[in-house]
């Protein structure tokens, strides 16, 4: 199957976990992608693990801090001057920590928020225009990769779970507005999956076995299952679908 052919996606926080799974799931479905990343090494390994696969390249990378605006309107200038339009974006960037409300420092609180919800923001103003501006009238769809945090609170994570809770949200302020365009705007909210943000906990046995033991399916997710999600949303099969957060996590939420 290839859904993709003849599409230019965008990828951030490319370099590892979730999404480099996605970028070499668009890759291999015929998108070409742009790997979008804050460390050069990681989207460099990241691509030529999917031109290395593929008879001709299809995966270049450019580096960029998408929480600063000036970053992200050179990455827009890139992908006008290099591909012209754009019919894929995935919002993937984030990060974590850890912490209690009254112990977090404004500081850290800022860094998640810029992170997961400003650089979501950012990304989607500057590449949404492009997609608008240069209508080709194929399917044109934004991804935000949200989290089952942003649902449900989770324990010394409170920055991260309302970070995730507003991206969700966000997901929905946009769908409309993109709505007019052709443009569909969903988010997916990853449960426990094997990623470097959860890496440090599943190195604990007990923190695993909890994961085991709240989850239906009883066990951690792959990022390459998130991958298959977040692929699905930004396909033509899901033409029907915009301001809806897709739910990836084994079953948490009903145990």
């Amino acid at each position: 199957m290839r859904r993709f052919s003849g599409s230019t996606a965008v990828v951030t926080g490319a370099g590892s976990g979730i999404g480099e799974q996605t970028a070499i799931r668009l890759a291999a479905e015929g998108a070409r992608v742009v790997l979008v990343g804050r460390t050069v090494s990681k989207l460099e390994k990241a691509a030529e693990q999917i031109n290395s696969s593929l008879s001709e390249p299809v995966a270049e990378i450019f580096r960029a801090d998408v929480t600063a605006e000036e970053d992200v309107e050179e990455l827009a200038h890139f992908i006008t001057q290099n591909y012209g339009t754009l019919h894929v974006l995935i919002n993937n960037a984030g990060t974590s920590g850890t912490s209690t409300i009254l112990d977090l420092p404004a500081s850290e609180w800022g860094r998640i928020q810029d992170t997961n919800v400003k650089s979501v923001f950012l990304v989607s103003k500057a590449l949404g225009k492009i997609m608008i501006d240069n209508n080709s009238g194929e399917n044109r769809a934004i991804i935000n990769v949200a989290s089952l945090s942003g649902h449900k609170a989770g324990a010394m994570i409170p920055h991260y779970s309302s970070s995730k809770a507003a991206v969700i949200n966000f997901t929905k302020a946009l769908a409309l507005e993109m709505a007019p365009h052709g443009v569909r705007v969903n988010s997916v909210s990853p449960g426990f999956a094997e990623t470097p943000l959860t890496e440090e906990g599943l190195k604990n046995k007990r923190f695993e076995q909890a994961i085991e033991k709240n989850t239906a399916l009883r066990r951690v997710g792959k990022p390459e299952e998130i991958a298959n999600v977040i692929s699905f949303a930004a396909s033509k099969e899901a033409s029907y679908m915009t301001g809806t957060d897709l739910l990836v996590d084994g079953g948490w939420m009903i145990t």
